[in-house]
């Protein structure tokens, strides 16, 4: 683990410890849920993108069926 990373991981499973009400013997479920938070946030996610175009498609179907209709079918 780099340094800055696990500093970034005990402060804020700290906060987490604080906000829970300090408790006693959550120590391990804090510094995992802060190590997933930390983790997760520097992981782009990459599967977002197809899933916007695919909702644009869907948003606008008269777009999409006129500009299919410009298209020439192809002779068989």
């Amino acid at each position: 683990m780099t340094d800055d990373r696990q500093e970034r991981i005990r402060q804020r499973a700290h906060e987490i410890w604080e906000q829970a009400g300090r408790p006693e013997g959550s120590d391990m479920q804090h510094w995992d849920q802060a190590t997933a938070e930390i983790d997760g946030a520097a992981k782009p996610k990459a599967k977002a993108a197809p899933k916007k175009a695919a909702a644009a498609k869907s948003a606008n179907p008269a777009a999409a069926k006129a500009k299919s209709a410009a298209k020439p079918k192809a002779k068989g």
